[in-house]
């Protein structure tokens, strides 16, 4: 059986390589578009959202509704950590060129 950390990277994997979800392609979603989706994905799992998967999906979901696709808990989750780290490696790829300095609670616990 794998781990969760082994299901967010083979779906990150399935996401760039079936998807074409590239870097390039990450890089022009600037306003946090990949997080809110992450969430959105773990939100279904948390019973947190009265209405459930529908309500997220008008409310936060990011993008057109055709490309929703909840599914089992762990593949929702899958999806949530593998759209949290197709984020942080944007966020990354700007601290590297510059753009986006990283802020102070992310620097004192780097490395």
């Amino acid at each position: 059986m794998k781990t969760g950390s082994q299901l967010i990277a083979d779906e990150r994997e399935r996401q760039i390589s079936q998807e074409g979800w590239s870097a390039t392609h990450d890089d022009d979603h600037q306003h946090g578009e990949l997080a809110v989706a992450g969430a959105c994905y773990a939100l279904t799992q948390s019973g947190a959202i009265e209405g459930g998967a529908n309500q997220i999906v008008d409310e936060m979901w990011p993008w057109h509704e055709s490309s929703w696709k909840p599914g089992d808990p762990v593949r929702n989750l899958a999806k949530a950590g593998a759209l949290i780290a197709a984020e942080i490696d944007r966020l990354q790829r700007l601290n590297v060129k510059g753009l986006a300095p990283l802020t102070e609670g992310a620097a004192s616990t780097a490395g």
